[in-house]
């Protein structure tokens, strides 16, 4: 994990408590300083979740598999996929946590 700044610096964002959060370190390198996308389903300009804002099952499930994720929201959506949330990596990663039993997580955060 490393901490990102929820609200980029190269964008205003500042390094207070308020606007970081742990991502993981390829989510957050595939994050770069994106804060907002264009959601593919309504085709609004659409801001990422922010979680120190937004309760993440409100916007975020796991499919019949529990290992894609996939976002409800279109904040959801759009974090799913600037974060590229479901990218091989991950997904190998998740199946091999459901074999001990690690994922899906109870309660996500």
């Amino acid at each position: 994990m490393v901490v990102d700044h929820i609200l980029p610096r190269s964008k205003g964002g500042s390094t207070e408590f308020d606007n970081l959060c742990f991502a993981c370190h390829r989510c957050n390198l595939f994050k770069h300083a994106t804060t907002e996308m264009e959601d593919p389903l309504t085709g609004g300009i659409t801001p990422l979740f922010h979680p120190r804002r937004q309760n993440w099952s409100d916007h975020f499930a796991w499919d019949s598999e529990g290992v894609r994720l996939v976002g409800l929201t279109p904040s959801g959506r759009v974090t799913v996929i600037a974060l590229n949330m479901n990218n091989d990596v991950i997904l190998d990663a998740r199946r091999n946590w459901m074999r001990v039993g690690w994922h899906p997580p109870e309660d996500p955060v």
